[in-house]
């Protein structure tokens, strides 16, 4: 028999038959959409934490000196009273680095902290990130500016009171206003602005717009921080390849300039993007390596489904099967009529469990905080494993009505 009219056969009994074909497909659909959603949703979470959260968090090509870790995965009580111990991060940190790398590279500081933005009419924001940095960091972190400019190099040295808004609190603050050189409130001391940061999005439902920049020695970190104390020194190294050798050089500079003995364990810790997304790797590992068995379940069970509803087919079909070998046909013909329909039954399951796995992924992208990417790899998967599935299922039928014996097929009523 032809392909394209086994084809057409089975698409013709889908047709006909709709209720039976569609709780035929129904496991096939089910398992294939499954696999689409969550791997659109494991495939966006991993290119987000590797591309753009790494590069929020941390930068590219960078390393972070603080006194405990980015990420905090398991931590002991113990650990978390040991890493309470240790002494800050200082500016004096970050000279030492500074004058000892001879690696080509750029070290700022950083200090995050959280409060009220008030403009000059009283109106606020709250929850703002407020970022204390040095002027480095902007270039570190590709911060660039939309409207106005960044503070510069000696305002930052100065700590003088300038502010880069976020976009989202200059529009809630300067709604229908030029914000360029007005003044603003953070922590009851006045600032005057200076630029507005391009749009940034949201991570994880929160905005990232919803941020200020001051200069890390302002008067609004001072009661947040000891005085001399930063929340981070980051290190950035021109070339990439240059990345471990300003580990050492780091980690050799701050040793010293804390007068640590040899045996003496490190009271600070190094960060760097691999590090602080090594929990991510081994969770997606985890989920792509369980998807397979969940999937499977699903599979097996459509699988099951076809090969029953395919054997009721060939009872019900017997007398055609005993025309077919009466004009001709040969028993590879018979099982390529009934393989061709089972993988044509599956395959337009795999089809329409795509179609859903995509719109369930459009909603989860838009509706939820999530990010979802929708590979295309995947999808051809999806599509191959449920052609496989009927093709698999379709083999016993197939076999069976093969060996049909043409007079008694003939016969039968």
């Amino acid at each position: 028999m032809p392909f394209l009219e086994g084809v057409r056969l089975a698409l013709l009994q889908i047709r006909q038959e709709k209720l039976k074909s569609g709780f035929t497909l129904l496991g096939v659909i089910i398992g294939i959409m499954f696999l689409v959603v969550v791997v659109s949703v494991v495939e966006g979470m991993d290119r987000y934490m590797t591309q753009d959260f790494s590069g929020q968090l941390f930068g590219v090509n960078t390393v972070l000196v603080r006194r405990v870790p980015t990420v905090q995965v398991n931590t002991s009580p113990t650990q978390t009273r040991e890493w309470n111990r240790r002494p800050r991060v200082t500016l004096d940190d970050a000279e030492v680095i500074r004058r000892t790398l001879t690696v080509p590279s750029r070290v700022g500081v950083e200090s995050n902290s959280s409060g009220t933005i008030r403009g000059p009419d009283g109106t606020g924001v709250s929850n703002t990130r407020i970022s204390a940095v040095s002027h480095e960091v902007l270039e570190i972190r590709s911060l660039l500016v939309d409207v106005g400019r960044p503070f510069s190099r000696q305002e930052g040295e100065r700590s003088l009171p300038v502010v880069i808004l976020g976009k989202s609190v200059s529009e809630a603050l300067f709604p229908e206003s030029d914000p360029l050189g007005q003044r603003v409130r953070i922590r009851d001391f006045p600032y005057r602005v200076v630029g507005v940061l391009e749009e940034q999005g949201s991570l994880f439902g929160q905005s990232r717009d919803n941020r200020v920049i001051i200069p890390a020695g302002s008067p609004a970190v001072r009661g947040t921080l000891p005085r001399g104390a930063v929340g981070a020194v980051i290190v950035q190294t021109i070339d990439p390849n240059d990345l471990a050798g300003a580990i050492f050089e780091v980690e050799a500079a701050l040793r010293t300039h804390r007068r640590l003995l040899p045996a003496q364990e490190n009271n600070f810790h190094l960060d760097t993007a691999e590090d602080s997304l090594a929990f991510w790797e081994r969770i997606s590992t985890m989920l792509f390596l369980a998807l397979p068995g969940l999937v499977g379940i699903s599979l097996v069970v459509g699988g099951v489904v076809i090969m029953n509803i395919m054997l009721v087919s060939v009872m019900e079909r017997t007398r055609e099967i005993g025309v077919r070998m009466a004009l001709g046909a040969r028993r590879g013909d018979i099982v390529t009529q009934f393989l061709v329909e089972a993988a044509t039954l599956s395959g337009a399951g795999a089809v329409i469990g795509v179609a859903i796995g995509l719109f369930l992924t459009w909603l989860v992208r838009t509706l939820s905080p999530l990010p979802a990417a929708v590979a295309g790899h995947w999808i051809a998967l999806g599509i191959f494993v449920g052609l496989a599935v009927g093709i698999a299922a379709g083999v016993y039928p197939a076999l069976r009505a093969s060996r049909l014996d043409p007079v008694v097929a003939l016969r039968h009523e």
